[in-house]
C-alpha cells in the first residue's frame, strides 16, 4: 500500500509551483508552498488569491471555497518546514542541475516514507531519481499550464519507481480531478515529444520567411481548428523553457529533426522569453499584444 496523501509541499512558487499549490488546495490538501526567497512566496501566494478570485467571479468555486483554501496553504520558507509533507513536488526551473541541487537537499528534511515528484516537462525521471535518497519513492508528476485549466497530468516512473508510489501517485490526481496519463521515461514523455517539434517547426516557418508570426498563427487557429497559434502557445510557454524542452530532445535522441531553431536561441539569449517578461514574439507591453516580427 502507498502513502495516503494530505500533505502536498511544492518547490516554486512560480507559474507552475503556484497553479499546483491551488489546484491541490482547492481539493482538500493542506499545501506548504516554498522557494528561494520569501518575496517569491508572497508573489505565487497573490497569484493564487486571484486566480480564484476569478473562480469565484466565474461560479466555478464558491467565495468559502477561496477563503477555506487560502487558509490550507502555508509558506515554507525552509526545507525543514517539508518535513511533514506527505508528497513533495518541486516545480523549479527546467535545468537539470537545478532540479538536482534542489533534491540532494531536499531529502534529509523529509520523513523516510515521504514521496518525492518533480514536474520536469522533459528532463529524464531516472536521472533526478538518482540524486536522491528514495529513487523508489520518486516519480514524474508534469502537470499542463495553466495548471488549474488544464486537465490532463502525465505520470512518468523512473526505472527504480515502485507500484506503491506510482499507484498514490495516480490517487493523488484523481483526487485533484484530474486525468492522468502513463508515460514512459523518455525525454519529453507524450506531450511535449509531439508539441515542442511542432512549435519549433512553426518558429523555423517563421526564420525562413514562409509566413510572419500573425500569418502562422491564424494559419494554425483557422486551418488546424488550434485554440491558439504556435507562436503565440510557444509566449505562454515561456521560450526558455521551450528552448530547454528542445536541448534535451536533440541532445537525447541524437536527431537533427530536434535541433532548436537558431531563431529560437536569439530570442532567448536578448531575454525575450514570451509574455513573463512581455516580449517574445509578440510585444506584449502596450495594450494589445502586438506580433515582434
Amino acid at each position: 500500500m502507498g502513502i495516503e496523501i494530505k500533505t502536498v509541499g511544492v518547490i516554486g512558487a512560480g507559474q507552475m509551483g503556484s497553479g499546483i499549490a491551488h489546484v491541490c488546495s482547492i481539493a482538500g490538501f493542506n499545501v506548504r508552498l516554498n522557494d528561494l526567497a520569501e518575496e517569491r512566496i508572497n508573489t505565487g501566494l497573490a497569484t493564487i488569491n486571484g486566480n480564484m478570485a476569478r473562480q469565484v467571479s466565474k461560479g466555478a468555486i464558491t467565495e468559502a471555497d477561496r477563503q477555506a483554501a487560502l487558509e490550507r496553504i502555508k509558506p515554507a520558507r525552509s526545507y525543514d518546514d517539508l518535513g511533514a509533507c506527505d508528497i513533495v513536488i518541486e516545480a523549479a526551473t527546467e535545468n537539470e542541475e537545478v532540479k538536482r541541487k534542489i533534491f540532494t537537499n531536499l531529502c534529509p528534511s523529509l520523513r523516510p516514507d515521504a514521496m518525492v515528484a518533480t514536474n520536469t516537462s522533459s528532463i529524464s525521471i531516472t536521472r533526478l531519481a538518482a540524486a536522491t535518497d528514495r529513487p523508489e519513492k520518486f516519480i514524474g508528476i508534469h502537470f499542463m499550464n495553466p495548471v488549474p485549466v488544464m486537465q490532463l497530468v502525465e505520470l512518468i516512473r523512473g526505472i527504480a519507481t515502485d507500484d506503491a508510489t506510482y499507484e498514490s501517485s495516480k490517487e493523488f490526481i484523481h483526487k485533484l480531478g484530474k486525468t492522468s496519463t502513463a508515460a514512459e521515461d523518455f525525454p519529453a514523455f507524450i506531450v511535449n515529444r509531439i508539441l515542442l517539434p511542432m512549435i519549433n517547426e512553426a518558429i523555423y516557418t517563421l526564420y525562413e520567411g514562409v509566413g510572419s508570426v500573425e500569418a502562422i498563427d491564424t494559419a494554425m487557429r483557422l486551418g488546424a481548428n488550434h485554440p491558439m497559434g504556435p507562436l503565440q502557445l510557444a509566449d505562454f510557454i515561456g521560450l526558455d523553457t521551450c528552448l530547454s524542452i528542445m536541448q534535451v530532445l536533440h541532445e537525447g535522441l541524437a536527431d537533427s529533426k530536434y535541433r532548436p531553431c537558431p531563431l529560437l536561441v536569439k530570442y532567448v539569449e536578448a531575454g525575450w522569453l514570451g509574455r513573463k517578461t512581455k516580449r517574445g514574439f509578440y510585444d506584449y507591453r502596450g495594450e494589445k499584444p502586438v506580433p515582434t516580427r
